[in-house]
């Protein structure tokens, strides 16, 4: 038996991402493989910190919410990082909104947190963990 806290964290398919959208220019030179480095980068480094990890990765609305219902059915975490690149892009407001409202119901019992890049995710869970 472990005693291991599970953590989501919850982001978007990065090979979806037009970075040449204007939603994001803050994040110039950025593409799919360095966002998929930095969530791989986030995770090892909460497994290195005692937590067991689970990215959920989902599209920019199509499925996401069922994605994300699916994902919280087969196993109940402590604490769900909801990305930045969800949160903070003005497109993905409503892909934002259903996120949290599936989370709501379907891990009550779970924390919210918040990162504001992939190498603030760990501080973001210890907040609440």
């Amino acid at each position: 038996m472990t005693n291991k806290k599970n953590i989501l964290v919850i982001g978007i398919e990065p090979t979806l991402i037009d970075f040449k959208d204007p939603d994001y220019a803050a994040f110039p030179n950025m593409d799919a493989e360095k966002v998929l480095a930095g969530l791989n980068a986030a995770k090892d480094s909460l497994t290195n910190n005692g937590y067991d990890v689970q990215l959920c990765l989902t599209d920019l609305g199509e499925t996401a919410e069922s994605v994300v219902q699916n994902t919280l059915k087969d196993k109940q975490f402590d604490c769900i990082v909801i990305g930045a690149g969800i949160r903070t892009i003005a497109g993905n407001f409503l892909l934002f909104e259903k996120l949290i409202n599936a989370v709501h119901v379907h891990a009550p019992q779970a924390k919210l947190c918040f990162n504001t890049k992939p190498t603030d995710t760990v501080e973001a869970v210890q907040r609440w963990i």
